[in-house]
């Protein structure tokens, strides 16, 4: 078994002075690094006093659901004859507050994305391979929540 290791760096950057000293005395932003990378900025949604032009955690692991996907998913089309000339996804996470034990968790992603393939490409295979890419997904793997794929193959 392969076992690898993602190491970065999560920074708050939010203290305006005081600290935590109240709920309301500092800001949620934080960043994110990793040698080699563009820094990520990132906050709190809105919901909880984020900064509504920065990453939050929620935005990540929606985003982090569709990559793993999209990057499986070509790979499957890149070995099986399918020529992808487009991807584009737009994802919906769906997040509760206050459930049964009174927190907060998703319960659904969906996964959106408009393919285009060449002419010559087989449509039918292309949606398949929707499935085959969800199930080798590291990210849809490590979640406790349902991911599901509602897939729209076009011909070029």
């Amino acid at each position: 078994m392969k076992e690898h290791q993602y190491e970065v760096q999560v920074a708050w950057t939010g203290n305006n002075g005081n600290g935590t000293s109240s709920y309301t005395a500092y800001a949620r932003d934080f960043s994110v690094e990793a040698p080699g990378k563009a820094t990520l900025e990132g906050s709190a949604d809105p919901a909880f006093r984020g900064n509504p032009l920065r990453w939050n955690p929620e935005d990540l692991l929606v985003a982090s659901l569709s990559a793993c996907h999209k990057l499986w998913y070509l790979h499957l089309c890149a070995v099986n004859g399918v020529n992808v000339l487009a991807y584009v996804d737009q994802p919906l996470g769906r997040m509760v507050e206050g459930d049964a034990q009174g927190k907060g968790r998703f319960t659904h992603v969906l996964l959106r994305p408009q393919v285009t393939i060449s002419a010559g490409s087989n449509r039918e295979l292309a949606l398949r391979l929707h499935e085959e890419a969800h199930h080798e997904c590291f990210i849809a793997n490590s979640v406790n929540f349902p991911v599901e794929c509602e897939a729209l193959v076009t011909l070029a």
